[in-house]
């Protein structure tokens, strides 16, 4: 990257010139903005089926969540360098402001393609809500009280986690599904203004070479991929010319980004990176775990609503024990890899906990207990919790130090997307297994599946026969999962354990920030203390179900930049 000057002061000078008072009100402001981040991953799951009964189009329920997924992974590592040209203040207040916009239309959706196309627009803002957090923080704070906002970085994921399905639960149960996105305006303001009034720091552009052009072409290329995969199978056949001609846009799109990121100055994915083995490994793993996950975060609160019968509301808290499962096991992970140095057995154990968990759900009846339900959702979240956050331990532990924001970047980037591609395509294998399991169930009658609320008024036995049609089709997609997760357990085993790099001390001798030590670990590479006066890498993170990461972007071509990426066990890099 061609750094001309700082896009930011050093953390020093930009701290110093804010009162604690008003840094404290930059913060809150920064993150409520991430928390809103946050919450959409989690908020809208268990009030899809509420959504879909209103708006309609069951077969295309999954597009709800991926068409956010996918808008939200490729704008991500933009936002940094953008705030590196216009400043910190107006990219943030862009990025909120367009979310906000598109919050607002997705409330005010009337069918599911409105839906869908506004909750893409609502990704474009949310990439860089929590890029653009860490990016601040990492301004107005001092280096050495960085450490306690970790905390806060944790609170509001697990916040989120938690929060989330039970929020949405009862919003769809309460005051509608459509608040679901309009509590966001209020909260959105609120972050708005006081990162308007309080976050005035001096900016000096810095020059960058945005990669639009590469963005745009993952943007084409996994549109066509996606839509191969949902329509091929039910509307149009898998070699129809129409299908056909969306797989040449998917092959056409991905030789074309491989010459444009060859030649691009600052690539979004530096293909060189793509010669370490452990980074191959490591992402086809995270894209398969990523495939896997979303089984159950999609598709488990459509079973406990229609199948089971629950509320939004309740179904919210019967989503916890999953929740519970993917925090436990992040920290509990985290902490072993911190102490360790040894990485390699979470995917691997995870991988078998999925594999546990996807073999019963695809069994799932009517009648099935909510206990066991409970016990295997906790199972998936633990499963999930121990192979999302390894993945990115050994990616970062791997790669060349100027390569460490980059090569995190793009392990969060292939775990989104696929979780975007694994939730098209399980939404593909629900739609059309629902069709076919309801002519086998109900006998030719006439049911209107879309609305769960009226599927439920339905007399006996064809409710028991739709109910089992239902859960006949879920039982599908858990169990297309399974051979995903074994593919993913298989490849983990290939996964190399390099031991931790002993990092030389920072040149000018300063000591680590109390907050960013590891006394047991100390070989571990650490987040970076230096100022951000020319030297740091442009800004970015991703936001998840779970615990997610602060994601960097390191330019491969500048070795004296500074290190940027998420903390290991589960802990967010706040150090920008």
């Amino acid at each position: 990257m061609s750094t001309t000057a700082s896009g930011a002061p050093p953390a020093g000078q930009a701290a110093s010139a804010l009162s604690a008072a008003q840094v404290r009100l930059a913060v809150a402001g920064v993150m409520a903005g991430m928390l809103l981040s946050a919450l959409d991953q989690t908020v809208v799951s268990t009030a899809l089926p509420r959504i879909v009964s209103d708006l309609g189009g069951m077969d295309m329920l999954s597009w709800v969540v991926t068409a956010y997924l996918v808008t939200s992974m490729v704008v991500t590592p933009l936002w940094g360098k953008i705030s590196d040209l216009y400043g910190r203040r107006s990219t943030f207040m862009a990025a909120i402001g367009s979310f906000l916009v598109a919050s607002a239309l997705c409330g005010l959706a009337q069918d599911v393609g409105q839906l869908i196309a506004f909750r893409a627009l609502q990704g474009l803002g949310g990439g860089g809500l929590f890029a653009l957090a860490l990016t601040v923080i990492g301004d107005v704070v001092p280096p050495r009280e960085r450490g306690r906002y970790q905390g806060y970085f944790a609170g509001v994921f697990a916040l989120a986690s938690l929060g989330g399905p039970l929020l949405g639960g009862w919003l769809a149960d309460g005051p509608g599904w459509r608040w679901i996105f309009w509590v966001n305006v209020p909260v959105g303001l609120v972050s708005l203004a006081v990162v308007a009034a309080v976050l005035r720091l001096p900016v000096t552009r810095r020059e960058h070479h945005v990669d639009y052009l590469g963005a745009a072409l993952i943007v084409a290329g996994v549109t066509a991929l996606l839509l191969y995969l949902d329509w091929a199978g039910e509307e149009y056949g898998w070699a129809a010319p129409g299908s056909l001609a969306l797989l040449a846009g998917f092959a056409v799109a991905a030789v074309l980004f491989v010459v444009v990121e060859r030649r691009a100055a600052e690539p979004v994915i530096p293909l060189r990176l793509f010669g370490n083995p452990v980074f191959r490994v490591a992402n086809v793993f995270g894209f398969l775990a990523g495939a896997a996950m979303f089984s159950g975060i999609v598709f488990l609160p459509v079973y406990l609503q229609v199948v089971s019968g629950m509320s939004p509301t309740t179904a919210g808290l019967a989503m916890l024990p999953a929740m519970f499962g993917i925090i436990i096991a992040t920290a509990v992970s985290g902490n072993l890899i911190t102490r360790t140095g040894r990485y390699k057995v979470f995917p691997v154990l995870g991988s078998v906990l999925l594999v546990l968990a996807m073999l019963p759900l695809s069994r799932l009846a009517v009648d099935t207990a909510y206990w066991w339900v409970a016990v295997l959702s906790f199972v998936f979240g633990a499963g999930t919790g121990l192979t999302m956050q390894p993945v990115l331990t050994a990616v970062q532990n791997a790669v060349e130090m100027r390569d460490l924001g980059a090569a995190t970047g793009a392990a969060n980037f292939f775990q989104r997307m696929g979780a975007a591609v694994g939730t098209a395509v399980l939404g593909a294998v629900f739609s059309s297994g629902l069709a076919r399991h309801l002519a086998h169930e109900a006998g030719g009658v006439r049911v209107a599946a879309d609305d769960v609320q009226a599927v439920h008024r339905l007399a006996e036995p064809v409710r028991g026969h739709v109910l089992a049609a239902f859960a006949q089709a879920l039982d599908d997609v858990f169990l297309v999962a399974v051979p995903v997760v074994v593919l993913a357990l298989v490849v983990s085993l290939f996964l190399r354990e390099v031991p931790p790099r002993q990092v030389p001390p920072p040149a000018d001798g300063a000591p680590q920030a109390a907050g960013d030590k590891q006394p047991e670990r100390p070989e571990q590479p650490r987040q970076h203390e230096q100022p951000l006066g020319g030297t740091t890498p442009n800004g970015d993170g991703q936001g998840r179900a779970g615990a997610e990461q602060g994601v960097r972007h390191a330019p491969p071509d500048a070795d004296s930049r500074e290190r940027a990426g998420a903390e290991q066990g589960g802990r967010v890099n706040s150090s920008r």
